[in-house]
């Protein structure tokens, strides 16, 4: 699959004022700075779609994008957000529980992490929330042209060794790079054929 047209559609923090559920969508997440904007402009194939911010925490709403009008893009806030208040954490958490767990629509979420750092703690939990809420998703890991090949291979293989202390079957993983589109034909591929469906079960 190959996005031609990529648009954004609307900003909120309430999951009743998202689009009608009637396309495929699939989120996006991740600690901040862990370069999900860079990743959602490089898979649309445009520089500016999400906003890049050196500033940690800068997405705070739920972000909609139609992509090619067959199915949704969701730019979510991150977690982990040392910046802000107590409140606004709060907030945020509930509104992102709320939208993972109520958005009938959506498909598959993409947990980025970054490739350069051992497995974080905040990261582990978010995911094993995630599989206990039967929620499904994928993790993407970013940045891997930071790092030699045996780094990012040793790296990974950590990172599967952890996950595999409390997990049988591992989620579906993939490499990216949004410097040099790495993973890009993969991860358009998994939505490809995951949109195909959706299509069966709301036939």
């Amino acid at each position: 699959m190959k996005i031609t047209n990529s648009e954004f559609l609307m900003s909120n923090k309430d999951i009743e004022r998202c689009p009608k559920p009637n396309l495929p969508e699939y989120a996006f997440i991740g600690r901040s700075n862990v370069g999900k904007s860079s990743l959602i402009n490089m898979l649309c194939n445009k520089k500016n779609l999400a906003k890049t911010s050196s500033t940690p925490g800068k997405t705070q709403l739920i972000n909609h994008f139609i992509i090619d009008n067959i199915w949704y893009l969701v730019d979510l806030p991150g977690y982990g957000y040392a910046r802000n208040s107590k409140s606004n954490i709060k907030n945020w958490e509930t509104m992102i529980v709320s939208y993972l767990t109520d958005r009938e629509n959506l498909l598959c979420t993409f947990v980025l992490i970054d490739s350069r750092i051992p497995p974080q703690l905040i990261d582990l939990e978010f995911m094993e929330w995630m599989a206990e809420n039967e929620l499904p998703f994928c993790i993407v890991f970013t940045k891997t042209d930071k790092l030699k090949a045996t780094e990012l291979k040793k790296n990974l293989d950590f990172y599967n060794r952890k996950l595999s202390e409390n997990w049988d079957a591992l989620p579906i993983m993939f490499i990216s790079s949004a410097t040099k589109s790495l993973g890009k034909t993969e991860i358009l591929q998994f939505i490809s054929d995951t949109n195909k469906l959706f299509t069966v079960e709301t036939l």
